[in-house]
């Protein structure tokens, strides 16, 4: 019996060895490698040490081995929130993750938007915005719709081919609904930060629901009823189809991606976007 040394060529026809095209990473901390995670939660029990041993048990049926507490605070009388520092021993294949899919159309700067639409619509695109529900945080929708904007970007206001309606926080659907029918809206722009037992998307359903069953003969959003644009932080999970809406917007949405976005659903694909160098399309968007 003879041992083949790694130098030693295989017999001739022997298949070759698939490459390996694996690209594993794991996570870390300190050192490259070290597979070092931290992760919070809170567990519905006074703070002290007994709590902390839970919080380390439960870090361990996780996967965290070593863990250890770095944080515990309590949150109120009964609740106490951990911070936990831990090791895993998990890998990921990146090579096997599918790279996400490219956005189906242009960005375009504000001055395409505005000769789009005034080209193809002869009048001002109207959108109006709620926060509805018991939602009272508007720092979603007046980031897209204020004129002040978001990430350098101004929002929709600033626009001037677009008109703007915010109706601000905890907006009823029916409320939304009459306004939206009342401006003749091409589209609805609805925000929803607050999460807790899934309120985004039963707010998210009901108001679809209610667009729906305002406008019966609807063939599609733009086409006999407004396109319906939701956002928030919590969307990743769901996609428009399972809540009844046209577009979901995740965390980090410009301005821009939504005017971009209501140019490419409610216009013409061939209105274009004006030739900034034809002089009669010129505009002062100081």
């Amino acid at each position: 019996m003879t041992v083949e040394s790694p130098g030693t060529q295989a017999p001739a026809g022997t298949p070759a060895e698939p490459a390996d095209t694996r690209q594993v990473i794991r996570p870390y901390g300190d050192t490259t490698g070290d597979g070092m995670v931290q992760m919070s939660f809170t567990l519905p029990v006074p703070a002290g040490k007994r709590a902390e041993a839970a919080a380390l048990q439960l870090a361990g049926k996780m996967g965290l081995d070593p863990a250890s507490v770095v944080h515990a605070k309590p949150m109120g009388p009964d609740f106490t929130f951990f911070i936990v520092y831990g090791k895993v021993r998990h890998l990921v294949d990146y090579a096997s993750i599918p790279v996400p899919e490219e956005r189906a159309y242009p960005l375009l700067t504000s001055q395409e938007v505005n000769l789009a639409i005034r080209r193809a619509l002869n009048r001002r695109l109207v959108v109006v915005g709620a926060c509805i529900g018991t939602d009272a945080h508007t720092v979603g929708i007046d980031a897209i719709l204020n004129v002040k904007g978001f990430a350098g970007e101004k929002g929709l206001e600033y626009y001037r081919e677009i008109q703007v309606v915010n109706m601000g926080a905890q907006v009823t659907v029916p409320e939304l609904v009459e306004r939206a029918k009342a401006e003749n809206a091409d589209a609805v722009l609805v925000s929803q930060v607050v999460t807790q037992r899934n309120a985004h998307l039963h707010n998210t359903k009901q108001m679809a629901a209610a667009f729906h069953a305002e406008y019966p003969t609807a063939v599609a959003g733009g086409m006999g009823r407004p396109l319906l644009v939701v956002g928030g932080p919590r969307f990743d999970t769901v996609a428009e189809a399972d809540l009844g809406v046209d577009r979901i917007f995740g965390k980090g949405t410009t301005p821009a991606e939504v005017a971009s976005y209501l140019v490419h659903a409610l216009l013409p694909a061939d209105s274009g976007s004006g030739d900034p160098a034809d002089p009669a399309d010129q505009e002062d968007e100081s």
